[in-house]
Formats: structure tokens, C-alpha cells, sequence
């Protein structure tokens, strides 16, 4: 066998399905075929799957080191697949499994998840039917949880899960926000009031205050998590879901000094025209 084949070869291997994978919670995510198989396409999306974990892992097994076993919540779980993928792949094999809530508004994605975790026996996931205002007190989450996660998290469902961090002291948060709307519609609504300058070009036009929006959305999101004291690192999460929401934002709570980059978000809202959304990213 060439070099060449044998470096492919160790590249499919990678990509496998693991011993300790849950056959049946594959099948309802559609990365094995209904007979078990991988075909073609299957065998990407597993890729996908694998690629998005192996940025979530570390930060789990840093909890990991120092405690016996930890808390995730998963903020606007959806279908709860996120959550799923994580048990099945790390935290039901630790001694003592890590306990994964899913929250959501939506109740019958709540009960589907329920009877999921039933049928696999992921004894140590839990799922809460919790608006975003009830999930900030709500007793049936621990006081103090250490990852949080939201993914594809809808317009300002992603400060929605960065609220709900912060108020739970979070160690890690991962995000991958999606269709952040809010933001361009602050621009159309202040175009004839906002201070014109040149930076106001950028939103003149609707497509880009659409794009725009998105972007500085996330850098304002970065900045009010650096404000709380967390380091935060942005890269690409390409492929997931075929999205072009790529964006991914995994920030760990290091208790920084965060006066100057407090200061950089109050100026930004400022120069750009959104002294009014000082509250959404406080």
C-alpha cells in the first residue's frame, strides 16, 4: 500500500464510529443509515459531528481535573442533539457521569428528548420546559454550572445563553450564534437620527446593515464577555449542518481585568449607533 493510501486510510479510521457509540441515537441523528450503515454522505456528517466535539472535550475534561464529575447546560437545546452527541462521546463514559440539561421553550422538543433519553438509557441527561426567565432562577438547575453551551441559537437567543451564564458563573461557554436580526433593525429604525459619519455607510445600505449586524453583533458579544472576566477565542466551525453560520465563540472565565475591554464596547455602541442595546450586551 502507497503512502499516499496509507494516510487515507488513517484519515477514514478517524472518522469511524467509536465502540462506545450509541448505534440507535445515530440512526436518529441520520448519520447511520437505517440498516447501520455509513454511506458517502453519512460518513461527513459524522466528520462534522466529531469536528464540532473535539473543541468542546477539552474544556470538559479541564473541569474534569478538578472535580469529580461536572454540570452542562444547553441553552436553547432545540432537538437536543448537541447534548446528545456530547454524552455519547465523552461524558457517559467518565466513573462518574457529568450531567447534561437541555433547556427549551418548546415543549414537544422537550418531551421527544425525554423519550430519547429513556430509550438510551442516558440516565444523567435531564430536560427542562423553562422560558429564558425562568431558566435564570429556576431551582432545578444547580446554582453554579460550569459549561454552557448554544448552538445555532437564533437572533438574541445567544445572549439570551450568555445571560444565563453569566448569572450561573459558567466556566466555559461555547456559542454558535445564528440570524442575528436585532441589530440591523436598530440600524434602520436610527438611519435618520444616528449621527452621520463615515462609519455610517456601512449599514446605508440594507444588505449591508444585514451583514454588518451579524458582525458587529458578535464583536460586541466578545467584548462583553472579555468585560466579565473571560478570555474568548473565535475561529470557524466549517461544515456543521451545512451552515453558513460558521462563527464559533468559546470563551473560559480566567478573571481577567475586564475595565478596557468594557470601555471598548461602551465607545463602539457609541460610535456606531447603538447606545440603546447598551443593556442587551451589559
Amino acid at each position: 500500500m502507497t503512502s499516499k493510501a496509507l494516510k487515507k486510510d488513517s484519515s477514514d479510521q478517524k472518522y469511524e464510529i467509536r465502540p462506545t457509540q450509541s448505534h440507535e441515537l445515530l440512526k436518529e441523528l441520520h448519520i447511520l443509515t437505517r440498516d447501520g450503515k455509513l454511506n458517502q454522505d453519512t460518513r461527513r456528517k459524522l466528520k462534522q459531528v466529531y469536528h464540532l466535539v473535539q473543541f468542546i472535550e477539552p474544556l470538559l475534561q479541564e473541569v474534569l481535573d478538578r472535580k469529580e464529575n461536572l454540570t452542562l447546560v444547553d441553552h436553547g437545546a432545540g432537538k437536543s442533539y448537541l447534548g446528545f452527541i456530547l454524552n455519547d462521546l465523552f461524558c457517559k463514559l467518565q466513573e462518574k457521569p457529568s450531567t447534561i440539561i437541555g433547556i427549551e421553550l418548546r415543549e414537544e422538543l422537550v418531551k421527544k428528548s425525554q423519550e430519547l433519553a429513556s430509550k438510551l438509557e442516558f440516565n444523567n441527561m435531564r430536560f427542562l420546559h423553562l422560558s429564558v426567565e425562568e431558566s435564570l432562577s429556576s431551582d432545578l438547575i444547580p446554582h453554579d454550572v460550569d459549561v454552557v453551551t448554544a448552538l445555532h441559537a437564533c437572533n438574541t437567543a445567544t445572549d439570551d445563553a450568555i445571560r444565563f451564564a453569566l448569572s450561573r458563573k459558567a466556566q466555559h461557554i461555547v456559542l454558535v450564534p445564528c440570524c442575528q436580526a436585532e441589530v440591523a433593525a436598530a440600524f434602520r429604525k436610527s438611519k435618520n437620527t444616528s449621527s452621520k459619519n463615515e462609519l455610517s455607510e456601512i449599514w446605508r445600505h440594507p444588505i449591508h446593515a444585514r451583514e454588518f449586524g451579524s458582525h458587529i453583533t458578535n464583536v460586541l458579544r466578545c467584548l462583553q464577555l472579555e468585560s466579565h472576566g473571560y478570555d474568548v477565542t473565535v475561529t470557524e466551525l466549517v461544515g456543521w449542518e451545512h451552515s453558513m453560520k460558521n462563527e464559533l465563540i468559546i470563551a473560559t472565565q480566567r478573571n481577567l481585568d475586564g475595565k478596557q475591554a468594557s470601555e471598548r464596547k461602551t465607545k463602539l455602541l457609541h460610535d456606531v449607533g447603538l447606545k440603546a442595546l447598551a443593556d442587551r450586551f451589559a
